[in-house]
C-alpha cells in the first residue's frame, strides 16, 4: 500500500508498505479516503512539534471507509462499508484520567500521526471505538470533524455562554473552529490575527462580530476600544506562539478566563501579582471528546455548520511531498488543505 513518511524535518518519503494485518476483536481496517493537513503536521515538518519523534507517518484528520471488522467485536452500530471520521486519540482506558472521563488527556495517550503512525497511507487498523459514522457526510466533511471538535472542546472548556465577551487570538484552522462554536454559543466574539486575508475570511463567513489585525502586541487599551470599554471575559489563544500566549495574561477582564488551545515548546511565565489581582482562571484545552465528534457530525448533517468554505487547497496523495512545502508559503493563504488518497 502507498504510504508517505516524514523521516526528519523537511524530508518526506513516498514508499510502498505491506498491508496491515487483519483486525482483531474491537478493531477495524479502514481505507483512507481524505486527509486534512493540520497545524501539527506543519509543525512536525518544520521540526518544532512537541511530543514528536521521527520518522513518523503523519495524518490525523481522516475521512475513511470501514473495509473489515475484527471477529467478536462489540461495537454493533458499525458495519463494513460505513463512512467514518477517525477520533485519533488512542487512550489506555485504565489510567486515572480515563477512569474519570478525561480520555482526551489520558496519561498514556497515543495520538495517531504524532505519538504513533497516522493516516497518510491507503489503509490503517484502528480501534472500533474511535470511529464515528455518518450516513450523509462526504469523506471531505468527515476529514474536517477532528479540527472542528478541537474548537468545540475549547469552547466547552472556557464555558462560553450567551453575552460573554470573547477574544480569540489566532485565525488558523483551530482558531476558526473555536470562533465557529463561540459564535454558536451566542457570545460577542472578536478574532485577532496577523493575516488580513484570514480576517477577511472570518468576516465573509460570519465567524465573529469584529476582527483585529495584530500589527503589534495586543494591549488592554486596544481591546477596550474594540469591546465598548470592556475587556474580554474569555481569551482563547490558538496561536501556539510563545509571545502571544505570555501576553494573554494582560488581556482578560478581572475574574476572566484564559484558555490555551495552542501550545509551544517551553515554559509559561507570568507576573503573579497581575494574575492574582485579576483572579484569572487559566486552562489548557487538549484534543476533544467522543461527544464532541458526535455533536460536530450532527451539526454538519443538519446544515448548522458548513465545511465547504474551509477547504482552500486540495492535492493528490502522490503529489504531497512536492506540494507540502509550498503550503507553508504566506502567499498561499491556506485555510485547510485536503489530500485525496
Amino acid at each position: 500500500m502507498k504510504t508517505i513518511i516524514l523521516n526528519k524535518p523537511g524530508e518526506f518519503e513516498f514508499l510502498t508498505q505491506s498491508m496491515p494485518s487483519s483486525p482483531g476483536p474491537d478493531e477495524a481496517l479502514i481505507q483512507i479516503k481524505k486527509i486534512g493537513i493540520c497545524g501539527t503536521d506543519y509543525h512536525a515538518f518544520k521540526g518544532n512539534q512537541p511530543f514528536f519523534q521521527y520518522p513518523r507517518v503523519l495524518g490525523h484528520e481522516i475521512g475513511a471507509q470501514i473495509v473489515e471488522i475484527g471477529p467478536e467485536s462489540n461495537v454493533s452500530q458499525l458495519e463494513v462499508g460505513d463512512r467514518v471520521s477517525l477520533e485519533p486519540y488512542v487512550n489506555c482506558q485504565q489510567c486515572q484520567a480515563c477512569r474519570s472521563g478525561y480520555i482526551n488527556c489520558c496519561e498514556n495517550i497515543q495520538v495517531l500521526g504524532v505519538h504513533a503512525d497516522g493516516g497518510m497511507s491507503e489503509f490503517m487498523k484502528v480501534p472500533l471505538r474511535k470511529l464515528h459514522k455518518s450516513d450523509h457526510l462526504s469523506f471531505e466533511q468527515l476529514a474536517l470533524v477532528e479540527t472542528l471538535a478541537i474548537g468545540l472542546h475549547a469552547v466547552n472548556r472556557g464555558n462560553i455562554k450567551v453575552q460573554d465577551l470573547v477574544l480569540i487570538i489566532g485565525a488558523g484552522p483551530i482558531g476558526l473552529s473555536v470562533a465557529q462554536f463561540a459564535k454558536e454559543s451566542g457570545a460577542f466574539v472578536i478574532v485577532a490575527d496577523q493575516s488580513q486575508s484570514r480576517l477577511d475570511f472570518i468576516a465573509e463567513h460570519g465567524l465573529s462580530d469584529s476582527q483585529i489585525l495584530v500589527d503589534e502586541p495586543l494591549t488592554a487599551e486596544r481591546l477596550r476600544a474594540s469591546f465598548s470599554g470592556h475587556l474580554p471575559d474569555i481569551v482563547l489563544d490558538a496561536t501556539g506562539n510563545k509571545a502571544s500566549m505570555l501576553n494573554c495574561f494582560n488581556l482578560p477582564a478581572h475574574g476572566g478566563r484564559l484558555v490555551f488551545v495552542g501550545l509551544f515548546q517551553g515554559e509559561v511565565l507570568f507576573n503573579d501579582p497581575n494574575f492574582h489581582k485579576r483572579e484569572l482562571t487559566l486552562m489548557a484545552s487538549r484534543n476533544a471528546l467522543p461527544s464532541d465528534f458526535k455533536k460536530i457530525i450532527k451539526l454538519i448533517e443538519e446544515g448548522v455548520v458548513d465545511t465547504n468554505p474551509w477547504i482552500s487547497h486540495r492535492t493528490e496523495f502522490q503529489d504531497l511531498p512536492t506540494i507540502f512545502p509550498t503550503l507553508l508559503q504566506p502567499g498561499q493563504a491556506v485555510i485547510k488543505a485536503i489530500i485525496n488518497v
